[in-house]
């Protein structure tokens, strides 16, 4: 769909730079598609740390095991590709009151914060594996890489 933004999750940002990765094929023709089409595709800062964190962190506790600087080149290759979301007191802010709104707590926060993201920012979509975890917010289109919004 032209013109559509997204906001690209940390599960995508992976594979879009791990050509080995068994998802690799699915997120990069859904990327290739989605530009082609004019999508606007944006990550945040948390989900370049989450990037870092996966990327750097050893094979045995389910990382890839790069290097500081692999790592960095990789992220070069995000900041380079899409656009940022910045952070901001207005994110943080719906970020806190949607932790007591939902009830989130553990892991879920992370996701919350991306959502916070992506409505301080106007952005309704989000590009990721995990469809399943953004199914509470209803304000918020999740996009598995396979689905045809994704495949214009």
């Amino acid at each position: 769909m032209a013109g559509d933004v997204f906001l690209v999750d940390t599960n995508i940002l992976i594979r879009s730079v791990q050509p080995h990765d068994p998802g690799y094929p699915f997120v990069d023709a859904s990327l290739s598609r989605l530009v082609q089409s004019n999508a606007e595709l944006y990550y945040t800062s948390q989900n370049l740390g989450e990037f870092w964190n996966s990327l750097t962190r050893p094979p045995d506790r389910n990382g890839y095991g790069l290097s500081t600087s692999g790592a960095n080149d990789l992220a070069k290759t995000i900041e380079a590709k899409f656009g940022l979301l910045p952070d901001s007191p207005s994110v943080h802010l719906e970020w806190r009151a949607m932790l007591m709104d939902y009830g989130i707590s553990g892991v879920q926060v992370h996701d919350a914060r991306l959502v916070a993201a992506m409505r301080v920012h106007g952005v309704r979509r989000i590009l990721t594996f995990n469809v399943r975890d953004f199914r509470r917010f209803l304000d918020v289109d999740a996009v598995h890489p396979q689905d045809p919004i994704a495949n214009p």
